[in-house]
């Protein structure tokens, strides 16, 4: 294909089975995504890791640190700054302990994955560098599960900076994919102190990149990505780290699902409000 579309060889079959009833869907987990963001001198730079191409979902694929939700993380001993859980759960739609679960799977992850944490010992600040040792196992611990984010947070006197997220956009897999995610895409501005770093065990690659340099890279097939992140992308090319995360409280959180119908002797594959994702399948398998 011309462009870096992740596309896996066996939506059609899946479509298929889907569409005469062979095919239940599964159910999507609740996941949580961050777009980290800095102004440099040349532009600003959003933070992405390329998942290691052994990965069983979009291997290879450019994605942004993130991660499913954790149940533990409704618990509501933590320590929280900026809107209240009733603010968040009108925002993303859901109920309050779903909404806390939510913005916490964005910032634990972050931290899981890229090393930077959007937390501080008091409500207006936030926590410097997070390379020790003891910061290392900590962050192991919270990956291995053994540690959840309320319990981690505790044991630091630390407070979830939830302002310093935007939530930007939700997508949810397609239905006939075997693994399905609904999820949140959050904004965030790099905190003055922190450097990110590959702490993910998931991805062989990391990078700063202009969100402009990144979708060109998936224009001419170079970059692999799955429609959200290409979408986001492209999004955030008008945008600065500090802008981006006013502009989220503006955005439309209405999910974006594909749908894939039956139209003469071809499946039209499609990702509503997003025209250059269409693929129209013929009925013997090959793609367009």
């Amino acid at each position: 294909m011309a462009n870096g579309q992740w596309y896996p060889a066996e939506w059609p079959d899946r479509i298929r089975a889907l569409a005469d009833g062979t095919l239940q869907p599964a159910v999507p987990k609740r996941a949580a995504t961050v777009m980290l963001l800095k102004d440099t001198a040349t532009g600003t730079v959003v933070h992405m890791l390329r998942r290691r191409a052994s990965m069983a979902f979009a291997g290879g694929a450019y994605a942004y640190p993130g991660g499913g939700v954790d149940p533990r993380d409704d618990d509501h001993q933590i320590h929280w700054a900026g809107p209240t859980r009733a603010w968040w759960a009108t925002r993303l739609g859901v109920d309050e302990t779903t909404a806390q679960a939510i913005v916490c799977a964005a910032v634990r992850e972050t931290y899981e994955e890229a090393g930077v944490l959007l937390a501080g010992p008091t409500p207006d600040s936030v926590v410097g560098d997070t390379t020790g040792p003891e910061w290392e196992a900590d962050r192991a611990a919270l990956v291995a599960r053994e540690l959840s984010f309320a319990e981690f947070l505790e044991r630091r006197g630390l407070v979830l900076r939830s302002d310093l997220l935007g939530a930007w956009t939700r997508w949810i897999t397609p239905d006939f994919e075997p693994r399905r995610y609904d999820t949140w895409f959050f904004v965030a501005a790099l905190p003055e102190g922190q450097r990110t770093r590959n702490a993910s065990t998931e991805a062989d690659r990391t990078v700063w990149i202009r969100p402009q340099d990144a979708a060109e890279g998936y224009d001419k097939g170079e970059l692999l990505m799955m429609p959200p992140t290409i979408a986001t992308l492209r999004q955030l090319t008008a945008h600065g780290a500090a802008d981006a995360l006013a502009a989220a409280a503006d955005r439309d959180l209405t999910p974006v699902l594909a749908r894939a119908r039956l139209v003469d002797d071809e499946i039209v594959l499609s990702w509503p409000g997003h025209d250059e994702f269409t693929k129209h399948i013929p009925t013997g398998g090959a793609s367009a």
